[in-house]
Formats: structure tokens, sequence, C-alpha cells
């Protein structure tokens, strides 16, 4: 009995544990039924992370000088891209430390943190904290929307673990670090490094690296710029955390917490210095590349510019518009307040900061007194005294006369009166505060310019400017401008005649000419712009001195067709007159191109280069995406090049281009002006620096008498080659094989003789040189001296004034 009762229990006990184990096994089924329940319903419209895998994230464009210095960036976001070997490795120990110590262990998510993330949700009746991976973080960053839910939180380890999958740790690490906002508008660890420390990501030091690294839980609370204690207290935490790791050891955890944090942002340079020529570059990338890439591709840009020379030109002709503008006298003050509004405009006053006044600084001032001597004036919280003597210039504007025929002003009551608003420069800082500073009127100029300077071997654009003030006027006068070159055409023309049997020692006629224009009903009289003429004139001094008569001349004998034709074969770009005016320069033409047609004057062979802004581009992970090629075109011979430079250096040591002569070196170069000064240029170069220059107002007013191209346009050509001088080597102008050098009669156009009173040293083309020997003077003739226009007499006293 008792066994079979204990066969029974047995019976009874293994029905249970079958039962139990059949329950067992369907609560299994039913709990991985569940499970992947569960995972299909988060897992349902997953993203796929091409994304990430091909990360591409909004990156700052990089534009660089030729000597990799920054002239500025173009950004939707300040993100910059940075690998892992770039930054400081204390960077990688701060960050891990902060988000995600296990980092390196886990397989993308940390199921202990999600645990205890869970534990503190539970407590607190809500998610309040997330216990996210910084691979998890990767994805809610890039293809997760930031709502805290455990669908979301589902998801986001999922994908999290098929990232890990497909990327390995430092891939995803560096994601991160290049991904994470980190506050003042900083994306990334290197944009944080730039705006918080004013420094790279490589240079971070392990304090600075701690700050950074505490930013990512709330980048507005624990901003140091504005919550500093808030911010240092996360660096601690951050430091203390890297010390239990046993990352840093205890004396660098020490010096860590009590070292003193230094906060600067590194400079933008963005449209400070070269804005026009980076605006030019900005508009080629978009041209090529397209906005989007422009400004989320993090390009790299190099381009030609060198900022030496940049910022010296940007000086020239700011001085070179200021001193043409004082040329025309005063205009007025900028603005006139009465005594009680004085005050309000000294307080709504924006002025450089007390560090950035000094000699020469510009300032707006009121008038507060004047006398004949003197205007007291003030600014910000100081006096300023604008003595008579720095308003010579300030006469009244007389457009017929030139400023040396009117008298200086003496007496600063006719100037000036009380609660006007000018302008002034700093000519003394005094040394105690309550002194008046002492200060010299100014004002700004409505006339405008444009330099462009190139290297004529290889087309490098080494500085632009394109007007007075980028801030005031985008408009780029040195691309966009198309302007008269006036007598700055003239080399063209005669190019084109020594390539039509013409030499530098043929005899043409300096006369009046009129034509009648049938068509219009109208008359022309060219004149010269002296309003002599010179009868018998060699083509060497009618291009030396720039003679219009001649020229035109010129161009009756090879044809307007002719002319036009070499214009184009030199690379110019206009729309051409069919009439004999072409030959003085009434087609417009902007800077930039008419540099690059002299370029076939400057170099040796007579090609012309086109100029080139920028010389090579890479994309944010440095694959090439382009390279600059110097593309040359045939245009003339180099002896044809020759001749024309060599008479375009007598145009500087005896030409209306004597004031570049200071140079002290090697030049060729040509003033050209307009009918009424409407336009005032100067081209110059040497062997190895082609510079233009162009002045004028943009709604083509006249300038004012002998506002030429020697007067208003050299000096600032003169003004940047002197600023530059040091790093352009000393060359003369090479000469070609197929020149012969002969000394030639100023009168005759013939070889010199024993009886030659003047005579140049002139170049031809092997075989075109004269043969004849100009005769004896008769004795019973008179002696015709200067006739042909020699470099003596009246043309001396015009230097003085062109």
């Amino acid at each position: 009995m008792h066994r079979e009762l204990e066969v029974e229990d047995r019976r009874r006990m293994n029905r249970f544990l079958k039962i139990a184990l059949i329950g067992v096994i369907i609560c299994l089924f039913l709990g991985a039924g569940g499970a992947a329940g569960v995972y299909y319903w988060a897992a349902k419209d997953l993203p796929g992370f091409k994304k990430i895998t091909d990360y591409n994230p909004p990156l700052v464009t990089t534009v660089y000088s030729a000597n990799k210095e920054v002239l500025g960036y173009f950004s939707k976001e300040r993100r910059f891209l940075v690998p892992l070997s770039r930054m400081a490795p204390v960077i990688k120990k701060a960050f891990l430390a902060a988000e995600d110590a296990e980092f390196y262990s886990h397989e993308g998510v940390d199921l202990w943190g999600i645990m205890r993330a869970a534990w503190k949700n539970f407590q607190a009746g809500e998610i309040v904290q997330g216990g996210s991976t910084i691979t998890q973080q990767v994805i809610k960053s890039m293809l997760l929307s930031s709502e805290r839910s455990y669908q979301r939180k589902l998801k986001e380890a999922i994908l999290a673990y098929r990232l890990e999958k497909n990327l390995d740790k430092d891939e995803i690490l560096t994601i991160y670090l290049n991904e994470i906002y980190l506050g003042a508008g900083a994306y990334g660890v290197e944009a944080a490094a730039r705006m918080y420390f004013g420094k790279h990501a490589e240079a971070l030091t392990l304090p600075e690296a701690a700050l950074l690294a505490g930013l990512p839980k709330a980048p507005s609370a624990y901003n140091p710029l504005r919550h500093p204690e808030a911010a240092r207290e996360r660096q601690v935490y951050v430091l203390s955390r890297m010390l239990e790791q046993g990352w840093i050891s205890q004396d660098e955890y020490e010096e860590a917490k009590a070292a003193e944090l230094e906060y600067s942002s590194m400079a933008d340079p963005s449209w400070k210095v070269g804005s026009y020529y980076l605006e030019e570059v900005r508009r080629w990338l978009i041209d090529r590349f397209g906005e989007e890439t422009v400004y989320t591709g993090g390009l790299n840009v190099y381009t030609a510019v060198d900022l030496k020379h940049q910022r010296a030109a940007e000086q020239a002709v700011r001085e070179g518009l200021r001193a043409s503008s004082k040329r025309r006298g005063w205009k007025g003050p900028v603005r006139s307040v009465n005594a009680t509004a004085v005050d309000d405009f000294l307080e709504q006053q924006e002025l450089p900061e007390q560090e950035a006044l000094r000699d020469g600084t510009w300032v707006q001032a009121v008038v507060t007194s004047v006398d004949k001597q003197a205007a007291a004036v003030r600014f910000g919280n100081h006096t300023g005294r604008v003595a008579v003597e720095t308003m010579g210039w300030a006469r009244t504007p007389n457009p017929e006369k030139a400023p040396e025929e009117v008298p200086q002003v003496k007496d600063a009551r006719k100037v000036l009166e009380t609660g006007d608003v000018v302008w002034t420069s700093v000519v003394e800082i005094p040394e105690g505060t309550q002194q008046p500073w002492s200060l010299a009127l100014e004002q700004q100029p409505e006339v405008q310019g444009a330099l462009v300077s190139l290297e004529p071997g290889t087309g490098f654009v080494k500085a632009l400017v394109g007007g007075y003030s980028f801030d005031e006027s985008q408009f780029n006068r040195a691309t966009q401008a198309q302007r008269q070159p006036g007598s700055a055409f003239k080399p063209i023309v005669y190019s084109a005649a020594l390539d039509s049997g013409l030499t530098p020692a043929t005899v043409l006629l300096d006369a009046p000419i009129v034509y009648n224009d049938q068509s219009t009903n109208s008359t022309w009289k060219p004149e010269n712009f002296e309003g002599v003429f010179y009868g018998p004139t060699l083509l060497r001094t009618a291009l030396v001195k720039s003679r219009n008569l001649v020229t035109i001349r010129v161009a009756q004998k090879i044809g307007i067709d002719t002319i036009i034709q070499r214009a184009k074969t030199l690379g110019l770009k206009a729309e051409f007159p069919r009439d004999l005016s072409v030959s003085l320069g009434s087609a417009a033409v902007s800077p930039l191109n008419l540099c690059q047609a002299y370029t076939a004057f400057a170099r040796k062979d007579g090609a012309y280069v086109e100029p080139r802004f920028v010389l090579r581009v890479e994309d944010a992970w440095g694959e090439e995406l382009f390279v600059s090629e110097p593309v040359q075109n045939e245009a003339i011979s180099p002896q044809t090049s020759y001749i024309i430079k060599h008479l375009l250096q007598q145009v500087v040591q005896s030409g209306t281009a004597w004031r570049v002569r200071a140079l002290g070196r090697p030049v060729a170069g040509k003033t050209g002006t307009t009918n009424d000064q409407r336009d005032a240029w100067f081209m110059g170069f040497s062997p190895e620096l082609l510079t233009g220059v162009y002045v004028g107002f943009d709604h083509l007013d006249p300038m004012g008498k002998y506002e030429t191209g020697s007067r208003a346009a050299s000096p600032i050509w003169l003004s940047y080659r002197q600023a530059v001088k040091g790093d352009v080597p000393v060359q003369d102008f090479p000469r070609p094989a197929g020149i012969v050098m002969a000394r030639i009669d100023a009168d005759t156009g013939k070889l010199a003789g024993p009886d030659t009173e003047q005579s140049y040293f002139l170049p031809f083309k092997s075989g075109t040189q004269p043969m004849e020997v100009s005769p004896p003077l008769k004795q019973d003739s008179p002696e015709s001296g200067g006739s042909s226009g020699g470099e003596t007499g009246g043309d001396d006293l015009l230097k003085e004034v062109f």
C-alpha cells in the first residue's frame, strides 16, 4: 500500500513537472513572442544610418590666403571637421569620463546604465535621465527626434547596436566629437575650442577639455561665458570622473582644478581684410559647387591672395581716394545737431576700443565752439582741438580749377560751425586725461576706386580692392565696373601698329583733326590733353607723351578693325565702337580685364594669362575637388611685347607716369584719363608684378580739373608698391632674340648723326631699324630744338600738374 502511494505521488509529481515545464515553455514562448513583438514594434520604420556612415554634417567652409592665413569663413552652422588625430588626447578622455566611460567595452548599449536610469525615472515618476551611450547620442542627434519616450529609447538602442557593427569605435567617437552642440553656436569640439579659448582643439589643455566635456548635458546652463560658476562645478565633476577612471593622476587633478581659465574667442577675419576678394571667391565657389555645398560642405579653399599685399592695397586706395576728395574741397559736415542734442549724440556714438584709438584713427566729433585758429570738439568722453592748419584743403569746391589755383583756408570759421558733426583723425593723444586731443579735419570720399595686382607669370591675383568700403558698397569696381580706359588703351593700339609695319621711329603728324559725322550731323575735334600741337612726332614720343592726335592718325593708318582684333586677341571683353574713338580708349572694360590684357606686355613671351583667385579646393576630408592650372593665351610676339614695355618704361622715366619713378626700380606703365576727368587709370608693372588702379565716381561725374591718371591713380599705385617693395625682387625686363637697339634722332626718326641735338636709344624688330643717318643741319636753317615733343620745355611744366 505504502509503495502504491509513493508511485502515485511520483506520477503526480511528474505530471506537475510536465505541466510546469510546459507552462515554463509556454511562458518562454510568450515572453519571446512578447519580446519579439516589442522589438518589431520598436523597430518598425527605423531609419537607415547611411547618414552616419557617410558622415557629412553642415561644416564651415574656410578660405585661406597664399600663406595659409584665414581670409574668411562661409557657413550656416559653426562646425569644423577635425579627426581624432588632430585633437588633444585629453579631449577624448574628458568626454568619455563625462558621458560614457565604458564606451570601448559595450556594444552600443550600456544595460547597467539603462537600468540605473530606469530606476531613477521610476523614483521620479517621469523620465529624468537617459543613460544613453555616446553611440546612442549619435543616433539620437542624427537620426531620431529628441522626444523622451520608451519607444524612442528602444529604437535608439537597436540602432546603436546596429551602428557598432558597421563603424569602429574611433569612427563613432569622431562623429560624436564633431557633431555635439556645445553652446554659443559652436558645434563640435573644434568650434567650441575656438569660441571659448581662441585656439584649435589640438591645443586644448586638461582643464579646458574638462570644461568642454561638461557642456553636452546642458550647453546653455553650463555656458562659461554666461554662467561661469555652473560651468566650473561641471568641470570639476568631469575631472573627478577622470580621476576615478584612473585616466589622470591626483596631481593632474589638483593642478587642473586650481587652474584659472582664460576665455577668448578666436577672431573671425571674415569681411575685414580682403572683403572684395573674399566676395569674388564666394561668387566663384557658388557658381562652381552650388550654394548648399559652399555653406555646409566644409570646403578648404586655397587662394592666391597675399594678405600683406591686400592690406597695403586697401590702405593705398583709402588714402588715395581721401586725397582725391580733399582736392575737390569741403563738402560740409556729416550732419548738424543743436546744443541740446550733443549729449545724446555722444551717448549713442560708437567709438573704436580705447586701445584702438591711436594716431591716424578716424572718429566722428561734434563741434562745440570755433574761432579763427581752431574748432573745439567732443567725441566719447574726450575733448579735442582741430587746428585750422589741418583745414587748408577745405576750400569751396571749384571743379574748373586745380587745387593749387585756389587759396588755402586760413580761418576755421569759414569751414565749421557749432553743432557740426565731422570726421576727424587722431594727430596726437595727450598724456593727461583732461587735455584735449589733437585732431585733423577729414571727410569721407564719394569718389570710388579699384586696384588689382597680379603676377604676370602665373596669373595669381595677390590683391584686389573693389572700392573705398565694402561695408558701405559691395559693388566690386575691380571686376564689375565697366569704365573707359582712355589713354591706358593706347599700348594696345601701338602694339597693333608695330605689327602693321610701323616702328618706334616712325614719324607722324601731330596736328588738328576735324571729323564730320554725316549721320548725326555732328563734328568731332579731338585734341591733346594740353591743347597743344607738336607737328612731326615720333611714334615713340606719341605713346610716351600720350598724344591723342597722333594716336588717331595711327588708327587711320592701320585700320579700326586691326585695333579691335588686337584688343580681342589680348582677351579684352567690351563693346568696341567701330570708329576712331576706339583708339583713345572709348570701349569700357573692367580693371581686372585690362590687367589681363597688360600681362602680354609684362611677360617676356607676349602671351596673356588669365587671372586666378582660387588655386585649390578640397572637401572636408581633404579630397581634392579642384586644382587651378595657368591658362596662357598666345597674343603678340615677344619682340612686340618688348618694344611696348620699353616705351612704357619711358612713360615712367619722362612721361605722364613720372611720379612712380620714386619706386627706384625698373617699371613700365601707362596713365589713362577720359573726357572731363571722369575716369583716371594707371597700369604699371615690373617683370614680377602687374598692378592696375582705377579712380572715378560711380555716377560718372567729372572729378575736377587735373584729376588725371597721373595725379589721381598713379600715387595709389606707388603707395601700394612701396609698401610691398621688400617682397618683390628687383628685376629688369629681359630682351628677347630678334631685337636690335639703335640711337634715333628725335626730330627725323633716322639714325642719330653728328648734329643730332636730342636722341633716343630705341628697340626695333631686327631688320626694321632705320638705316639712314640724320643729315647735318644747314648753317642757314633755324634750329627746331624740341618741336618733336622732347623731354624739356613745356612738358616739364605739365609734369608738375599731371
